[in-house]
This record gives C-alpha cells, sequence and structure tokens, in this order.
C-alpha cells in the first residue's frame, strides 16, 4: 500500500485505471478488418465480362436471356479485343483473365494495352505473359502480393489502378493464328471523389536477347515526372557458352532525381535483389521470389515489389541491372580463351579478400595460373527481359514503344516432350 496525508491507494487499482484510460479506449482507433464493413459511399461497383461489356447497369447476361450466353470471346490475327473501354472516373481493383493457348509464342504475341483519360498512347504496352509477374513465356502456380495464378492456367491481378477521365484496357492479337478462348472480367469501381494524389499505373517490357558485356540492362529506361516504382520481374535466359557458371553476380542500381553516373540506391546481387542467398532456387513469397529456376535450360525468372520499401521520385527514374556472373578462376579464364564475351571484374579468394580490378575500356586476359585464385566475377552476355511496374503523376509517359513481335518470340526456350 502506498500512503499520503489523504487517501490509501491501492497500487493494482491504480495499473488498471491506467490501462483503461491510456490502453484500452484510444479514441479513433479502427480494428484491423474496419474497411470490410464500413460503406464506402463514393465507390460503385462494375464488373466488364463477355456478358456484360463494361459493366453497364442492368443488362447483364443479356446475350442468352439471363443464362450462359457469352462467356468469352475470340481474337483473330492482327485483330484486337476490348475488356474494357469506359468515359468516366474511377479504379480498377482487380482483372482475371484466361486463355486456352498458354504456349510461349502466344504468350508473348499477345499485346497488352492499357489507356488512360483518352491518352493515344498507352501507359501499359507488355507482353500478354510476361505483365502476369512470370517471364519467358511461362506459367506456373504462385500467388503474390499483386499477382496469381492459382493452377498456372489464369492470369489475375490485384494492382489498384485509378483513372480520372477514362479507361480502356485491350489485347491484340499479333500472331499468326486465331486464339479461340478468351475468358475475362474486369472489377472496379466508378467513384465521385478525387484525390489529387492519385498517381496512374503504367507497366515497361523490354528484351535484349544478348546484352553487352560492360552495359547494364535497362530494367526501365529514364522516365520523367513525379511517382513511384512500384517493382518488376525479370526473364534470364543464360548464354549456354557459359556452361555452369552463375548468371546471377549482377546489382539492381536506381538512379533517382537528377543521378548521373553513379546511383543512390544500388544493391549486392541479383539473388540478394530478391531477398535469398548463394544461389536461387524457385521459391514465391509475397513481395519477392523465383517463379522460374531451370538449371538444365539456364533459365530464371524472378520478382521483387517494393510495397513494404516504397520507391519515390520527384523528377526521373531509372534503374538497371548489371549483367555479372561468376565462376571459378580457372572455369572463366576457360570461357574467355573459348572466345565467350567475358569481361573479368574482380576476384575473392576463400579467406573473404576481395580484389577488384575493373577498368572501363581496359580488358584483363585471366591465367588459370595466377597466384590469386578464387570466385571470380565477370561481365558476361545473355539473353534478359523485364517487365517494370510504377505509376506516375501523368497517363502517358516518354518511354519508347513496344518492341516488335519477332523480338519477343524469337528463341524462346522451352523443354522438349
Amino acid at each position: 500500500m502506498i500512503r499520503t496525508k489523504k487517501m490509501v491507494v491501492n497500487p493494482a487499482l491504480l495499473l488498471l485505471f491506467l490501462i483503461l484510460i491510456f490502453g484500452g479506449c484510444h479514441e479513433g482507433r479502427k480494428p484491423a478488418s474496419s474497411g470490410l464493413f464500413v460503406f464506402d459511399n463514393n465507390q460503385e461497383t462494375r464488373w466488364s465480362s463477355p456478358e456484360n461489356l463494361n459493366g453497364e447497369k442492368g443488362v447483364g447476361g443479356i446475350a442468352n436471356n439471363g443464362a450462359k450466353g457469352h462467356p468469352f470471346d475470340s481474337i483473330g490475327a492482327s485483330q484486337t479485343r476490348v475488356l474494357l473501354d469506359i468515359q468516366s472516373q474511377g479504379i480498377i481493383n482487380r482483372f482475371w483473365i484466361t486463355i486456352r493457348d498458354r504456349s510461349p509464342e502466344m504468350l508473348r504475341s499477345l499485346k497488352f494495352e492499357i489507356f488512360w483519360d483518352n491518352e493515344l498512347k498507352p501507359a501499359v504496352s507488355v507482353p500478354f505473359g510476361d505483365f502476369f509477374s512470370v517471364g519467358l513465356g511461362k506459367t506456373t502456380m504462385f500467388e503474390n502480393a499483386l499477382f496469381a495464378s492459382p493452377e498456372g492456367r489464369s492470369f489475375v491481378c490485384t494492382i489498384p489502378m485509378p483513372f480520372r477521365k477514362a479507361a480502356k484496357i485491350c489485347i491484340t492479337n499479333e500472331s499468326k493464328i486465331r486464339l479461340n478462348y478468351l475468358f475475362f472480367d474486369v472489377d472496379f469501381s466508378l467513384t465521385k471523389e478525387w484525390n489529387e494524389d492519385n498517381l496512374y499505373f503504367h507497366a515497361y517490357w523490354h528484351r535484349d536477347p544478348a546484352t553487352q558485356p560492360g552495359k547494364d540492362f535497362e530494367v526501365l529506361p529514364k522516365v520523367i515526372g513525379k511517382g513511384r516504382f512500384l517493382g518488376t520481374n525479370i526473364g534470364v535466359s543464360a548464354d549456354l557458352r557459359y556452361k555452369n557458371a552463375w548468371f546471377g553476380e549482377g546489382e539492381v542500381k536506381m538512379y533517382i532525381d537528377g543521378d548521373k553516373e553513379l546511383p543512390t540506391l544500388v544493391g549486392t546481387g541479383t539473388e540478394d535483389y530478391i531477398g535469398t542467398g548463394w544461389g536461387q532456387g524457385k521459391f514465391i513469397n509475397k513481395y519477392s521470389g523465383c517463379t522460374v529456376a531451370d538449371d538444365s535450360l539456364k533459365q530464371w525468372a524472378f520478382y521483387r515489389y517494393h510495397i513494404p520499401d516504397p520507391v519515390f521520385f520527384k523528377e526521373d527514374f531509372r534503374t538497371v541491372i548489371q549483367q555479372i556472373g561468376g565462376d571459378d578462376l580457372e572455369a572463366v579464364a576457360g570461357y574467355q580463351q573459348s572466345g565467350a564475351p567475358v569481361i573479368p571484374v574482380s576476384i575473392n579468394n576463400d579467406h573473404g579478400d576481395m580484389f577488384p580490378f575493373y577498368k572501363k575500356d581496359c580488358l584483363i586476359k585471366l591465367d588459370p595460373k595466377a597466384k590469386i585464385k578464387g570466385w571470380t566475377n565477370f561481365y558476361r552476355s545473355d539473353d534478359v527481359s523485364a517487365t517494370a511496374y510504377f505509376y506516375l503523376d501523368k497517363p502517358s509517359s516518354n518511354l519508347p514503344d513496344i518492341q516488335s513481335v519477332d523480338i519477343r518470340t524469337k528463341n524462346l526456350r522451352q523443354r522438349k516432350l
């Protein structure tokens, strides 16, 4: 008991009182799930599907008098199918698509595009398969924070995409054959209010079938404006001349708001960037993962989404990944002697010491009998492609158009049956 001149205070009762006042009754605190049961008067729900394109009110299922009558569409060669085309303000919350022909050639030949606010230039222009978090013309069963394919046969995106005046989503079939079955629904909301801090969603895809040693691969070329880099999925088909060498020593670099020769953000290696280490097998996590890890085909596809660690920019942004691999000194010297593109960078010995010796415009010939031996990092040439996802304060960007279907589909590796 604590004695005072006027009263006697019980410590246990005092502690209970303080907990009730300061710990149990925070005004304004909401349960984590409160959004599920709070009515949002700003949103009006719509679905766009073949049964009711653009989600027009009160006309769904009209094709067969309310019975199932128009669940899918087709896209002829060189034809375009519109999935959504509305003049309104709103936000796309989710879309789901499935197609029967999921061959690598078709996944790369279909051009997936999104236009905002009646712009003539698309904000998104990406090969269909690569948009949905898996590159290389592959499919697999997975779910992460932004995309999913529950059984490897469908394509789901849950990235929120606000628009102020209009939204249009379309798929163009740039293959030479007809796509017979296209099922889809685009789930969106019409909205009354617009937040001036809203950003428009964008996506950019690029492939270099043979990267140049010493030159970083551009995941996202310099984009002008204010925004947020959301992340990327990258696909690598390793050059077979390097045999069993490891492809993934390259560091991710991000140039932000006026960075010139050197970036502000730089990582430590390829598998490090996606949160693993000492190699890269297949794994699926919420914000990073490796959807393809095929040692026999020498192919890897992997992703990283900067949701818990946002990357904002105010003026401009560019991100690249170094084209650096590694192997034992003797093996790298052998690749160099055989004529494979090799620019040595550094050697790590077994004692944890690193010996960097790279200089631009200076090619070092490796000696397999050198006194310093160990893991040797070297610039190399591989077939690399990437989809970059980002938000921008404008409905279109300064980025180049999507590459031709010939570049997209050339030399797609697949396992022989």
